[in-house]
């Protein structure tokens, strides 16, 4: 059986190579990055219990604009969480959480999806640049959701399992749009290499 797909598969990569690139290449970033997702997801479940014992009850929000979304006041914010939605324990635990799953996530991907030997430190700040790019979207979703789950869930326990289940299956989602996106380009052969060295 295995090798008759396997024979399917090679088969179908000699007729469509490019396309046989573009589904490995898929299927691998998506592969890596729900295994990642998975391991945020687990971190995000103790770790702004963990922070808030290092910094208390603080928050910070910026730019800590005042909104209503289905009745729901709270300040809108691009970094930061108000103290109902976890402040800035909540803040920090996100940003461990896209920071360790993003040291685990671009060897992986450059060495095993892309198979890139492109220069490591432009690569590395690139995906750096779209790691925070990740940060910001997802903060801003969460400074919308964590009040809106708040508010519709009663239950702590259940209210924490819902919002980290969410908060991460939306940061996989958004990481993904952006990261494969900068990934794709910054591993490309030749990518980050000087006139010279071509």
């Amino acid at each position: 059986m295995k090798e008759k797909l396997m024979g399917t598969w090679n088969g179908f990569c000699e007729k469509h190579p490019k396309a046989g690139e573009w589904i490995r290449k898929g299927g691998l970033f998506v592969i890596f990055s729900y295994v990642v997702t998975f391991l945020k997801m687990l971190l995000l479940m103790f770790l702004p219990d963990v922070y808030e014992g290092i910094v208390g009850d603080a928050e910070w929000l910026w730019p800590n604009i005042p909104v209503t979304v289905l009745g729901v006041d709270f300040n809108l914010a691009i970094i930061g969480n108000s103290l109902a939605s976890g402040g800035l324990a909540y803040t920090l635990a996100n940003l461990t959480t896209i920071f360790l799953g993003e040291c685990v996530n671009f060897p992986l991907q450059r060495n095993v999806t892309f198979k890139s030997h492109g220069p490591l430190a432009p690569q590395i700040g690139m995906h750096l640049l779209a790691t925070i790019a990740v940060f910001l979207v997802m903060n801003l979703f969460t400074c919308v959701w964590n009040p809106v789950v708040i508010a519709l869930i009663a239950n702590d326990a259940l209210r924490n399992t819902v919002q980290s289940l969410v908060t991460t299956i939306v940061t996989g989602g958004v990481a993904m749009v952006i990261i494969f996106a900068v990934d794709n380009t910054i591993f490309a052969p030749g990518w980050g290499e000087g006139k010279a060295d071509k």
